[in-house]
């Protein structure tokens, strides 16, 4: 009965989450859809609203494989924060730890040469190093992991366009003698990208690889971790109450650490799936941003409700009306319009417990007054044959 009443109440968590986060994103287009009337109300459905709606399919099939290149490293950014909250940590340190996969991954493609899946290795070990230094500061000195995880972000950032540059001298600026780090089409680094299995001929591009399966595969991995193993209960107890886990015989300390290492991992592994498909180049002189990809994993997170299997779905909506924007004519809208639904959804997000609340109330309210009405049932027969 009480596996019955946990999968049950599992089950309608999950309908809720679904909904309220639809519930979201169907606000955030509307209100969109009244920002684009209010700049160009004669172009505002057709122009504007069918595009952002139909995302790649606008320009299919190469908008469609532009969104699954796209959507791999925000479902590993993505799982990154999303890790880090499932275990009561939150790691905005994403960009930081991208970064110095972006780095690995590029250095063994370009100086070393080596096979894609070595590249993709390095990536992810860099990301977990990154993540791991303010795990380390927050088990054994409590300091706040949102804190140094922001400082480490620009840290990393400098830090490899020093390792990169180095005045203009660096190993790896001068074999490519270029102040972008792509690459490309050359036969030289032909074993360092990513294979496509047919995926380029199919959607008409030059960067749509697996690398949507792989990060679809990292994900489903991470859910199992999560919710099947004793390693993930270890880390979700020490999440929700480090002094109960601690008694229980739970090394907290290590697995703070663990926690954040694997989340800086993620990340890193995304930015090796990104730069590994040649999406795009990296410009380590551009010293006064950090990637995008980064912080984009926060909105994936928070609207997949820090599932593992929801980011899957989140990060290709995401990218879908990303590419939808891109889409829009600059003669009447700016592409930044699909930008600005996203931050309305997610900061709807922010209001997802009171709309799960609202929704339950709607759905379940009557099954849960029938569940309870039913349940003392067995007691009273049992009672009965006790008097006999």
């Amino acid at each position: 009965m009480d596996k019955k009443k946990l999968s049950h109440s599992s089950l309608q968590s999950s309908v809720t989450s679904v909904l309220a986060a639809l519930l979201c994103i169907l606000i955030g287009l509307f209100v969109g859809f009244l920002v684009l009337l209010a700049i160009n109300p004669a172009h505002a459905w057709a122009d504007g609203f069918v595009r952002i709606l139909k995302g790649g399919f606008h320009d299919a099939p190469y908008g469609v494989g532009k969104e699954l290149a796209n959507a791999a490293p925000l479902i590993m950014t993505g799982l990154s924060v999303a890790f880090a909250f499932k275990t009561g940590l939150f790691n905005i340190g994403a960009a930081g730890q991208y970064t110095l996969g972006a780095f690995g991954a590029l250095y063994c493609a370009i100086m070393l040469k080596m096979p894609w899946f070595v590249c993709l290795i390095a990536a992810t070990i860099l990301g977990g190093i990154w993540g791991a230094i303010p795990g380390f500061f927050k088990a054994y000195f409590n300091i706040n992991e949102v804190i140094t995880s922001i400082m480490f972000n620009w840290i990393g950032l400098y830090l490899v366009n020093e390792l990169i540059y180095q005045n203009g001298t660096g190993p790896m600026y001068d074999v490519r003698n270029t102040r972008t780090l792509n690459l490309g089409k050359s036969a030289e680094y032909a074993q360092s990208v990513i294979p496509d299995f047919g995926l380029n001929k199919l959607f008409q591009t030059n960067s749509t690889t697996i690398a949507i399966f792989l990060a679809a595969a990292v994900a489903i991995l991470i859910w199992v971790v999560l919710n099947k193993t004793t390693f993930g209960y270890e880390l979700k107890a020490v999440g929700l109450n480090k002094s109960a886990a601690r008694y229980a015989g739970i090394n907290e300390k290590k697995n703070i650490i663990l926690s954040m290492a694997i989340a800086g991992a993620l990340a890193g592994f995304g930015a090796g799936l990104y730069y590994l498909s040649n999406v795009s180049q990296w410009n380590p002189l551009n010293s006064t941003s950090l990637p995008a990809m980064g912080f984009n994993g926060i909105s994936v997170a928070l609207l997949a409700s820090s599932n593992p299997i929801g980011t899957i779905f989140s990060a290709l909506f995401i990218s879908h009306i990303s590419v939808g924007g891109s889409f829009l004519s600059t003669k009447y809208y700016p592409t930044e319009i699909s930008d600005l639904i996203s931050g309305i959804i997610i900061y709807l997000c922010a209001f997802s417990m009171l709309f799960r609340g609202k929704i339950h109330g709607l759905l379940f309210k009557n099954a849960d007054k029938t569940n309870v009405n039913a349940e003392p049932a067995p007691a009273k027969t049992e009672t009965k044959k006790e008097g006999k």
